[in-house]
């Protein structure tokens, strides 16, 4: 029987090949695998010796020849690949193990160039493997070092390995091999900020965790990172204290920090969502004060919510939110009396994410049943900002409208956003028409309501809106406009004194 080692990743590669040794298998090997094996005392034959044909190429040429892979894909059961095998010389390899160049770990060091990745993509290891793989009924084809106990088990109680396991580790060597080929293209198409809707779509991420269940306990789930880090992104988080994160919390969470986003670093901003909505924001000079705003815009729903602040947590905020059930905190930092404060709850999520108001450019997926909807991510705020009435708005309603606006693109269509000196007051999410939206949110801030504005995430199609906002004590609002009714909505408007801004853009999010 006849072995071919080739690997990256040497960690316990010494013992699984002396086993192999003390079974009679016959070792091939290249490069530093032979000599970390011969610097073990193992006896290796040299893949050179083989083919007859030396390494060239700086090592870019080993393994890529007839007396290796028709070693690896000669059909044992097959009279005539056995009998060209017998004419051509062509030893039947019977098992595999390779794992490839890293390319992963190469792109992931700062300063990497070019040149160097390029060197580090992987032509021959790939190559045998498929071979392997494809040939899995007579050859068994290891990828993964944690495999080898497995392998070593069946071969030393029965001399070979089962067809289930030979299958099951074919099927890990096509992952790994689309994984890494993956890898390479998003590396290449990155670099020249290439299209991503093309024809075809790859993707590859890699596990992070796996989950206790998905949005209810009767479902499986697990989550996924992108393989290199994306700055601010919930992936990038450290956790400092708390449970482990469940799937409706991830989702959560990063609703928040893309809300948050919006608002940047310039001053002092907490977000609260639940479900995925923002039920509170709010921005102050002091970070406690605006905690204490986003959570008096509802209390009640931020029970249970999930908070993102883009400054530290310090000690002070961090009295106010122990008042209260909070599963998530994230920021940039918590100083040492917010951690001791917020070690009393100690189911309490603490992330500490660095950068968190980074945002670039990006896609977006969302899967349904049979397909995958891609699309860019939503980082434009507005077209044009255009006052449409007869009165313009004071440059406090101007400050409130666009903060009504980052706060209602980032509300579940139908949507409704309220603000008032800086604070989210009311919110209408999620309702299947727009009128409803509203009501929720004029309810939600009750008497705070009177001098307020308002954002609506798409364009009134009739003026009930308008009339029912100036009912309120609502005095301006800030829409897309675009109707075919536009001028109902300007006129009532006008009618009652208020001031209103189209922006050219609608923001739906389902």
């Amino acid at each position: 029987m006849r072995a071919l080692l080739s690997v990256s990743d040497k960690s316990g590669i010494v013992e699984f090949a002396q086993k192999l040794a003390d079974m009679g298998w016959e070792i091939l090997s290249t490069g530093g695998t032979a000599k970390t094996l011969r610097e073990a005392g193992l006896s290796i034959i040299g893949v050179s010796e083989v083919t007859g044909f030396p390494e060239c190429l700086d090592g870019r040429v080993k393994t890529l020849h007839p007396k290796i892979h028709g070693g690896i894909l000669g059909i044992r059961n097959n009279p005539s690949h056995q009998k060209q095998m017998k004419d051509l010389e062509i030893t039947p390899i019977d098992l595999l193990v390779i794992n490839l160049y890293p390319f992963k770990n190469t792109i992931l060091k700062e300063g990497v160039v070019f040149e160097e990745a390029i060197e580090n993509i992987d032509i021959g290891g790939p190559t045998m493997l498929r071979s392997a793989a494809k040939n899995f009924n007579d050859v068994t084809v290891v990828v993964d070092p944690d495999d080898y106990a497995i392998v070593l088990s069946e071969l030393e109680a029965d001399g070979k390995t089962t067809f289930e396991t030979r299958y099951n580790l074919a099927l890990k060597v096509f992952e790994t091999t689309s994984n890494y080929d993956t890898m390479i293209a998003d590396y290449l198409k990155k670099r020249v900020a290439g299209e991503v809707l093309n024809d075809t779509i790859t993707m590859t991420f890699e596990k992070v965790q796996d989950m206790r269940y998905g949005e209810n306990p009767h479902q499986k789930a697990a989550f996924y990172g992108e393989v290199v880090p994306v700055k601010g992104a919930l992936t990038s988080a450290k956790q400092l204290q708390g449970k482990e994160l469940s799937y409706n919390n991830i989702n959560d969470t990063n609703g928040a920090l893309e809300i948050l986003k919006e608002y940047g670093n310039e001053e002092p901003t907490i977000v609260a969502v639940k479900h995925a909505n923002p039920c509170g924001i709010a921005s102050d000079p002091e970070i406690a004060v605006a905690y204490q705003k986003a959570y008096e815009s509802d209390p009640v729903s931020i029970y249970g919510g999930i908070i993102a602040s883009n400054r530290v947590i310090d000690e002070a905020t961090a009295k106010q939110m122990v008042e209260i059930f909070l599963e998530i905190i994230v920021a940039p930092g918590f100083s040492k009396e917010a951690l001791e404060i917020l070690a009393a709850k100690k189911n309490l999520r603490l992330l500490e994410l660095e950068e968190i108001t980074y945002s670039e450019p990006g896609y977006e997926m969302k899967k349904v049943l049979g397909g995958l909807l891609v699309q860019e991510r939503d980082t434009q705020l507005y077209d044009e900002l255009k006052v449409v009435t007869k009165r313009q708005p004071t440059p406090e309603e101007m400050e409130d409208l666009l903060f009504a606006w980052k706060a209602v693109k980032n509300t579940k269509s139908n949507a409704i956003s309220i603000t008032k000196e800086k604070c989210l007051i009311g919110n209408g999410p999620g309702q299947v028409n727009r009128i409803g939206a509203l009501e929720i949110a004029i309810g939600q801030a009750g008497d705070k309501v009177k001098g307020s504005v308002m954002g609506s995430d798409a364009f009134f199609p009739y003026d009930d809106c308008v009339k029912a906002a100036a009912a309120a004590g609502i005095t301006a609002i800030i829409q897309p406009g675009g109707a075919g009714r536009d001028e109902d909505s300007i006129k009532a408007c006008d009618e009652a004194g208020m001031a209103m801004i189209f922006t050219g853009m609608r923001h739906f999010k389902h």
